[in-house]
């Protein structure tokens, strides 16, 4: 049947009318899904390294350098904890058993004649005797060490007690000579420290000193004659004589080692620079 125009107008605007309300509808629809989807969250930034430098542990010292550090302490180090060397590249002289009333005047002017400076280890009985050879030690700038009341090789190994007693009556007479001279070493007769030895000189005040080099100044071999044995301290001392070493000889009933100094001290400051401890 054939619509009229009227008709199929009217038609066509209510079909257009229903399809914008469907549209409309759709949208609505899709507009209250998105509205409940929940947002995708974003992953914070992850924040910057920081520009201050890592602390690097420092490296744990290697076995091999712990035995070495042991080995250039133990080098530097005498007897019971004494002190082996002058602890620089300086060499220091030091003359034992004295003060001699013959012997030390001479080995005094040699010094000075070459302007070194040198360490008298005085027994207590020796300074007590010549008091005057003290004070002349100590105005010509040289330095004082204890070297016990009467040369006992054993006192180490004695009762503390005893051993405070006898540094005390050398102190005792050194300050008799020269109430203003200062005793800052000890050396123990022999070289025989001890441990106790060593902390009482400390706790009085002293360090002890012992030796690097060691020319047997006084040990005469049978029949061996002066200039033989005179001959010998020089080139014991010139052989072992290094940087930083303390040199042992006496002044005490030793002409032969004041002889050989005539010759060592010229060529010993030629090449190290010679102090007084």
């Amino acid at each position: 049947m054939r619509l009229s125009r009227t008709r199929k107008a009217f038609a066509i605007s209510a079909i257009l009318i229903m399809t914008g309300l469907l549209g409309q509808a759709a949208a609505a629809q899709t507009t209250s899904s998105a509205a409940e989807t929940p947002p995708v969250a974003l992953a914070a930034p992850s924040p910057s390294p920081s520009r201050a430098p890592s602390r690097v542990p420092s490296p744990k010292p290697t076995e091999k350098a712990a035995v070495v550090q042991k080995r250039a302490a133990k080098a530097r180090t005498g007897p019971a904890g004494s002190r082996l060397t002058t602890g620089s590249r300086s060499v220091a002289l030091t003359f034992d058993d004295g003060p001699d009333p013959q012997y030390t005047p001479q080995l005094l002017r040699l010094l000075a004649k070459y302007r070194v400076k040198a360490t008298f280890c005085v027994v207590g009985q020796q300074a007590k005797r010549h008091p005057n050879l003290i004070r002349d030690i100590v105005k010509a700038g040289h330095t004082l060490c204890n070297h016990t009341w009467n040369h006992d090789l054993k006192l180490g190994k004695k009762p503390v007690a005893k051993i405070k007693t006898d540094l005390g009556r050398t102190n005792a007479a050194i300050l008799a000579a020269a109430p203003k001279a200062k005793i800052r070493y000890m050396r123990a007769p022999g070289g025989n420290f001890t441990p106790a030895f060593v902390a009482t000189a400390r706790g009085m005040g002293m360090a002890s000193i012992y030796w690097k080099v060691d020319p047997r100044d006084w040990d005469h071999d049978k029949g061996e004659t002066h200039k033989a044995h005179c001959n010998k301290v020089i080139r014991l001392v010139k052989k072992h004589t290094r940087p930083g070493a303390i040199v042992l000889s006496h002044d005490y009933a030793q002409p032969d080692t004041i002889k050989a100094y005539r010759t060592l001290l010229p060529w010993l400051k030629h090449r190290y620079r010679l102090v007084a401890l």
